[in-house]
């Protein structure tokens, strides 16, 4: 990727991970590490993902359906001034 793309795509990935982190608060979990132990997450991998530095489809596949939401659910809940 280059420059323009690679800055764009950073910042969707960081939106993603902060959209992951207001579900998991309004889930009522506090901590990050409670909530992906409760749920066989890898701890890490998790924290990556809400920080927006590692998230994979993966992953991501995992998380809503361990918050029963479907993807278009997920995504309607970015504003648009959040997205690119």
């Amino acid at each position: 990727m280059a420059g323009m793309e690679l800055e764009d795509f950073n910042k969707s990935i960081e939106v993603i991970g902060k959209k992951l982190r207001e579900l998991r608060i309004s889930a009522g979990y506090r901590s990050y590490e409670v909530f992906a132990w409760e749920n066989s997450l890898s701890r890490i991998q998790y924290w990556k993902m809400e920080q927006g530095t590692n998230c994979t489809l993966k992953s991501l596949h995992k998380i809503l359906k361990i918050h029963e939401i479907s993807y278009q659910e997920f995504f309607s809940l970015i504003d648009d001034s959040e997205a690119l």
